[in-house]
């Protein structure tokens, strides 16, 4: 097959593919995101001295308090923020959590063992649904919470660079995965316990007795994350596709010596439909890797074994004070588990493999590692500052209850009142892009309005879900957007944030249409929205 020209550009692009080009060449000249936090910090700061000089205040519908926008320019507000700058670095989340996961995951990856797993998973998988795995993978990835990112955007790289295709856009699509179909899902994660408390409680405030359990979205998670998955391959398959010459590391990574590799000259790197029509056999990893492989698999299967046999005991530490699994220190603090789980197994293979041959490749492994996200503390520097200074001036509690005011006043039809609140909520989650923390806010309200309308809690909560995913990736806001910019420059230094927007925006708009007439249909048809959860 002849090689495609990644230098090469359409002499005539589509409206649309302009139009993204547009897109990302105005997001690229925007300041680099440690600066552009600090302005958006300038801003907020200016926003709340106007706000709370007008006298802004709402009533928070979860305490029935008022709550007054209040001013970090001032002598008492200043004084107070200063004291917290310190606490909101140190217990950002995501810090914690992507520090933790990479000590394991950098043992892992530098022993070779996601570059074999990728290998041996696709030696017999045709290229063309690649895109499809690693979709669906991000898709089922919602367990791992925020270490899903950390370990499957660089397997996703992984991916598409084992068959010929833009490492960069793999990161993409795992991305995209995560962030927008993290909620399509048929496992239970500790957020959707969180989910349904939130719901509960607001539900009661109507009726003493309802009751909504983490499964009552479970039938329609779980036919989303599979619809969800073929809207991402279509639309990086027909759009982003021709925008993968965009895409390309700085310095040409070397492909696997194999037949489907070696025909291309230096410089070209074949994208698109046209790579997708390759079957050629990729490389099985050797009898070496293969052996450490199944070695490994058997440890991995026995390490989550020992963890599930852990929680039996109805006294376990693993387990909550009342006995519960999904809010518990097990799923509660499920980094330190992972970071554990990637460490023994890349010990373990290292060790067979011969990757890791004395006990300092260990804690050499985890310095490299660190030392590769250190681009993205310094940015979660900036990050915290700005999104504790958000919450602070009770700026994100103000847009959220007046937005869902807004939408309470409207009395519109049923499905009008729908795609309204689906935007609405969308919209408001460009700014507070934490889905229990606007869930928490906009419940209250949403959940008491709908079910004097005979919608049933279950129901709203899966409104949610849609207006709450699919915008997560097109936000600079969200620190994950952040964090996925963070690895795209590790490969291709010229990368920001308008060449991650261009290539999500088109995604996002696809699966927000897509999943909002999935809904309805749903809807309409009366199917249940998980076991003894009636759509309505």
């Amino acid at each position: 097959m002849a090689a495609v020209d990644t230098t090469a550009v359409d002499p005539v692009p589509p409206r649309l593919i302009r139009f993204l080009g547009v897109i990302e060449r105005t997001g690229n000249r925007l300041p680099h995101p440690f600066w552009l936090f600090w302005i958006l910090f300038a801003v907020t700061a200016v926003a709340s001295w106007a706000m709370a000089s007008g006298g802004l205040q709402v009533t928070d519908p979860g305490t029935g308090e008022r709550v007054a926008v209040r001013t970090v320019l001032s002598v008492p507000g200043s004084r107070e923020f200063l004291s917290m700058i310190e606490e909101n670095f140190v217990t950002f989340g995501p810090l914690g959590t992507v520090t933790i996961v990479m000590l394991g995951v950098a043992v892992a990856e530098r022993a070779g063992f996601f570059e074999t797993l990728a290998r041996k998973s696709l030696a017999r998988v045709p290229g063309k649904y690649v895109v499809l795995a690693v979709a669906l993978a991000g898709a089922l990835s919602k367990f791992l919470s925020d270490s899903a990112y950390i370990i499957l955007i660089p397997l996703g790289a992984i991916a598409f660079r084992t068959v010929g295709r833009s490492p960069l856009l793999g990161m993409i699509v795992a991305f995209v995965s995560i962030n927008a179909a993290g909620d399509a899902n048929p496992l239970i994660a500790p957020g959707d316990a969180a989910f349904a408390a939130m719901a509960t409680e607001a539900a009661q405030t109507v009726s003493p007795h309802a009751v909504v359990r983490p499964t009552d979205n479970m039938y329609f998670t779980t036919v989303s994350a599979l619809v969800l998955a073929f809207v991402i391959t279509f639309v990086v398959e027909r759009v982003l596709a021709r925008r993968e010459h965009t895409l390309l590391p700085d310095e040409p990574e070397a492909l696997p010596d194999t037949p489907e590799a070696r025909p291309h000259e230096p410089g070209t790197l074949r994208h698109g439909p046209e790579a997708a029509t390759d079957d050629t056999a990729r490389p099985a990893p050797g009898p070496r890797e293969t052996r450490a492989l199944r070695v490994t698999g058997w440890a991995a299967l026995g390490y989550w074994a020992l963890v599930a046999l852990s929680t039996v005991p109805g006294g376990s530490p693993l387990r909550a004070e009342d006995g519960g699994i999904i809010e518990s220190p097990l799923f509660d603090n499920i980094a330190i588990f992972l970071a554990v789980f990637f460490l023994v197994i890349g010990v373990l293979y290292g060790r067979l493999t011969r990757a890791i041959v004395s006990d300092h490749d260990v804690p050499a492994f985890m310095a490299d590692g660190l030392r590769s996200i250190a681009p993205l503390l310094v940015i979660f520097f900036a990050v915290s500052q700005f999104v504790a200074l958000f919450k602070w001036t009770n700026i994100g509690t103000w847009v959220a209850v007046t937005g869902a005011d807004a939408i309470r006043g409207l009395g519109a039809p049923t499905l009008v009142l729908f795609a309204v609140l689906i935007v609405a909520v969308a919209c408001m989650n460009l700014l507070i892009t934490s889905g229990q923390a606007l869930w928490a806010l906009v419940a209250p309200v949403l959940v008491p309005m709908l079910m004097l309308l005979h919608i049933n809690p279950a129901t709203t909560m899966a409104l949610y879900r849609i207006a709450d995913s699919c915008t997560n990736s097109i936000t600079p806001m969200s620190t994950t957007f952040m964090l996925t910019v963070g690895f795209l420059q590790t490969r291709k230094k010229s990368a920001g944030i308008g060449t991650l927007v261009s290539c999500t925006l088109p995604v996002a708009m696809a699966m927000l249409v897509a999943w909002t007439a999935l809904f309805f249909v749903w809807w309409l048809l009366g199917i249940p929205l998980g076991p003894g959860a009636p759509v309505r």
